[in-house]
């Protein structure tokens, strides 16, 4: 059983449609899939309509937060979406990235890029807004190679150049929000250094004794030395360690299923989810 648990549509900042999504994902052999765009459920109702059958799907989405100034990722699985609190927060930090990512542009501006926003609006298209526009946008300008080279100390990473900020949540407020929409909280890519800063172990062992549920252990950001201690603090910790892609389509070189959860933990992620629950394909449209 291949189960992968963080993947990216056009309803953020991926360039697979949700329907695109779910077949490629079929198309690569996977059993079960996760939709886990930024801030953002709106690519749920697509995707479903298009599950083939054999392919289960898993809601989700990844929430922006930020801890003593470390910008950190949280991904919320199987949680009810209408739940008034966790969906004010989403609208919250959805909102906010419009007039960042201006402010983005005109940074870049002032460093004499000759970006546009209409330029980035048109990447992003009907997605939720983020950097990886921005950074395709330096791609198509020629300023960066690629979007991986847009997140440096020159441009986009956390305190560059061209760096804004944007509203972020606390992580014990979003396991809290989480929680209480019936969701599975799973610290997304923690030892990610190239991004920028991460939290320290010390924190997350706080966001463990919060409820945290799990840290991602096999991403393609983690070194096989940072996959193997990640691996011994979640057992240390009493945290499901799970595998994923972090699939975005063409805008990252990540795979389908490069990275995979074990059948045991994806179990456990369900029992213990009260807020919705995985969603078997028939066929899809």
């Amino acid at each position: 059983m291949r189960i992968d648990l963080h993947c990216h549509s056009t309803a953020s900042d991926g360039t697979d449609t949700p329907a695109e999504l779910v077949r490629n994902a079929a198309a690569a052999g996977l059993d079960v899939v996760a939709l886990t765009d930024h801030d953002t459920t709106r690519g749920y109702a697509e995707a479903i309509a298009a599950l083939p059958a054999g392919l289960t799907l898993v809601t989700g989405a990844e929430l922006s937060c930020r801890l003593d100034g470390v910008s950190m990722h949280m991904l919320a699985y199987l949680f009810d979406p209408e739940e008034p609190a966790l969906f004010a927060e989403r609208e919250l930090v959805r909102d906010d990235r419009v007039p960042r990512a201006q402010g983005m542009v005109a940074k870049l501006q002032e460093l004499g890029v000759p970006i546009t926003w209409e330029q980035v609006a048109r990447i992003a298209g009907d997605g939720s807004v983020g950097r990886p526009h921005v950074a395709t946008a330096l791609v198509e300008l020629g300023v960066v190679p690629t979007v991986n080279d847009a997140f440096t100390g020159d441009w986009l990473a956390d305190g560059a150049r061209a760096y804004v900020p944007k509203h972020e949540t606390d992580p014990f407020e979003a396991l809290r929000l989480i929680k209480g929409a019936g969701g599975v909280a799973v610290f997304a890519h923690p030892a990610a250094s190239k991004r920028g800063r991460t939290v320290p172990e010390s924190a997350i062992a706080e966001l463990a004794a919060a409820g945290l549920d799990g840290i991602e252990v096999d991403h393609m950001d983690h070194e096989p030395a940072t996959r193997a201690r990640l691996r011994g603090l979640a057992a240390e910790l009493g945290l499901l360690g799970t595998g994923s892609s972090d699939y975005h389509g063409s805008r990252k070189t990540c795979v389908l299923g490069e990275y995979t959860t074990d059948p045991e933990v994806y179990g456990e992620i369900t029992r213990r989810a009260t807020g919705a629950f995985p969603v078997p394909g028939t066929g899809g449209a």
